[in-house]
């Protein structure tokens, strides 16, 4: 008897479950538009004798309620002026892509990494003979840092993050032309969803 009643209670729970499941699908898995987004940053690189300016738009995919996945593009500006230990004066414009991964660990704090490969085009000067020399070269560059922002999935974002390039490429738009030293990079973006929610 104990046998029946445990047979029938283990196919009475079978098939409420199957029929809730029925009833409620899940939602179908895959691409979800809504989870696009773009957008653009503006980053800013300042120290003693140095200055940087760029534009950097991007799309990207977010993954989930904390991760971010997409490429972007950079358009550079970088100046560096002579100094006791480089005679010269630099100028140099680069552009270049790359891709990003954002974590949000917290809602208002995310971490960024972004390898970028970078053309250059640079005039350096002598500023004691006034001499000029035009040179072109590529680098590769690992922007690494920490950020704080806002993220509403579906809606929009914007975020302030602040880098630094961990490679050790010597012509990294990111580093100065004296010792190689990574300079801070301050980047400040925002960004829209492709889709926006419906409120």
């Amino acid at each position: 008897m104990k046998k029946r009643i445990g047979v029938f209670i283990f196919i009475f729970f079978g098939i409420t479950n199957l029929s809730a499941q029925i009833e409620t699908p899940e939602k179908p898995l895959g691409f979800d538009r809504s989870r696009v987004f773009i957008g653009s940053s503006l980053n800013l690189g300042l120290s003693n004798r140095f200055f940087n300016l760029g534009l950097n738009p991007q799309i990207g995919y977010s993954l989930n309620n904390w991760v971010d996945v997409g490429v972007a593009m950079n358009l550079n500006y970088y100046s560096q002026s002579a100094t006791a230990f480089d005679p010269f004066k630099y100028k140099n414009f680069n552009y270049g892509g790359g891709a990003f991964l954002r974590i949000w660990p917290i809602n208002f704090l995310h971490l960024q990494i972004q390898p970028e490969y970078n053309w250059i085009s640079s005039s350096q000067t002598d500023a004691a003979t006034g001499q000029s020399y035009r040179l072109k070269f590529q680098a590769p560059s690992l922007l690494a840092g920490i950020g704080y922002g806002s993220r509403e999935i579906g809606s929009r974002l914007s975020h302030f993050t602040i880098m630094i390039d961990l490679n050790q490429a010597v012509n990294s738009p990111y580093r100065n032309g004296i010792a190689g030293d990574p300079q801070p990079i301050f980047r400040g973006g925002f960004g829209f969803y492709l889709n926006p929610k419906k409120r």
